[in-house]
């Protein structure tokens, strides 16, 4: 028997029932209000950020739960898109510290995160929180909230030591998040997958495919133009200020999930105010333009194969050269992970470590792009790798920021004290 895989789930449900009894400390303020409940191996956080648009557009008080942040951990809470203020983020964090004599076990840093998010979007009475999962979600922090609409977005070989190790058990965890009677908005669509997914509690379940998809899905200036098909409507010519064709993949997921919530379409004028708002920081986001940088916060192989796909879509015929600037948390397989970002490709890769006690040495990743033929830089920090990769990059060369949206944090930082 492999003890370790017994225990887990006992374990993780002992640590999901310490947050149900925070929250019922403080009157259980989770259920005082709406909840769309967004799980994904990639693609979750542009989603909540979508779905926060289309809300906020449609005249909605929104709140978002978001994890991890870039730069300040204002970020993961926000109303209407700005993030919670510091006197306010003090408040509610103090609230919760003050239940933790009552608890059996200290809860843990998400935790305390998740119920202070929760308590605090009761206070300021949202219509709506937007809610994304820490990890899993089965077992998340998070799922302490009965959701109206649950989305999943895709399910790949990610924290697999955690919720895996095989395909089939990440997909039970992430279906977790789908309570009886609610909407399950299905972009996962893998034939091995869908016995379990399709198992959920949900009273109707909408499938990408047969019930929504993106259609048309064109480079554009800036971003891309999309075709939008929803089980209510279709959206067609849709702008999103945002690169990478999965992109419109999240759109549709984004839109569908709203659609459910309403139970009716929405306004084709609402839908474009609020893509065209859309921002997703630390996603493809380009922070200079000569030489051409851009920092995205891929850190597993699936989407560092379709980060690498949409840099060359989008500036293949316009740049030079390649420069990669990349720190790695451990767990990764540097190796594998340089292959799917095309790091044989690159001039150069500056090694650096991401500011996460879990670094891996950047002399590992060196290493590794070595074996692939690449020339190597290491740095002892995020800004020197980006300063060095900024200062060697010719005019039509294009550095690439990644690896860890700890890494993306950390330079963006730099980037805006410049």
């Amino acid at each position: 028997m492999n003890f370790e895989r017994e225990v887990a789930p006992r374990a993780a449900a002992r640590r999901l029932d310490r947050v149900r009894r925070l929250v019922e400390l403080m009157g259980d303020p989770q259920d005082t209000y709406p909840v769309i409940h967004i799980t994904g191996t990639n693609g979750k956080g542009s989603v909540a950020r979508m779905v926060t648009a289309l809300l906020v557009a449609r005249g909605l008080r929104v709140g978002t739960y978001t994890s991890p942040h870039l730069e300040r951990l204002n970020e993961r809470m926000a109303w209407n898109g700005e993030p919670i203020s510091d006197e306010d983020l003090g408040e509610v964090i103090g609230a919760v510290a003050e239940l933790e004599p009552l608890l059996d076990s200290a809860p843990t840093h998400f935790e305390i995160l998740t119920a202070a998010a929760f308590r605090w979007f009761s206070d300021v009475a949202v219509d709506v929180a937007v809610v994304e999962v820490g990890l899993g979600g089965r077992w998340d922090a998070t799922n302490v909230a009965d959701a109206q609409v649950a989305v999943l977005t895709n399910v790949s070989l990610d924290h697999a030591e955690t919720i895996g190790p095989a395909l089939t058990d990440i997909a039970t965890e992430k279906v977790g998040i789908v309570k009886p009677g609610s909407t399950f908005v299905l972009a996962e669509t893998s034939a091995a997958l869908m016995p379990i997914l399709e198992k959920s509690d949900a009273a109707e379940t909408w499938v990408r495919g047969s019930d929504f998809r993106c259609g048309r899905n064109l480079l554009a200036h800036e971003g891309r133009v999309v075709d939008l098909y929803t089980p209510g409507a279709a959206y067609e010519g849709v702008f999103l200020p945002v690169h990478g064709s999965f992109q419109g993949d999240n759109a549709a997921v984004a839109l569908t999930a709203v659609e459910a919530f309403f139970g009716a379409p929405l306004d084709p004028a609402v839908v474009a105010e609020a893509f065209a708002a859309v921002r997703l920081p630390g996603r493809l986001e380009v922070v200079t333009r000569h030489p051409i940088c851009v920092l995205d916060g891929a850190h597993n192989p699936a989407g560092a194969l379709a980060a690498t796909q949409a840099l060359d879509e989008a500036f293949g015929a316009v740049v030079k050269g390649r420069i990669l600037v990349i720190g790695l948390l451990q767990g990764r397989e540097p190796t594998e992970m340089l292959r799917c970002f095309d790091a044989g490709r690159a001039r150069l890769v500056v090694a650096c470590p991401p500011p996460s006690p879990r670094a891996l040495p950047p002399a590992e990743v060196a290493a590794a792009a070595r074996s692939l033929g690449t020339d190597t830089e290491e740095t002892d920090s995020v800004a020197e790798a980006v300063a060095t990769a900024l200062a060697l990059a010719g005019d039509q060369e294009l550095v690439h920021v990644t690896g860890s949206l700890y890494v993306v944090g950390a330079a963006r930082a730099a980037l805006h004290t410049a």
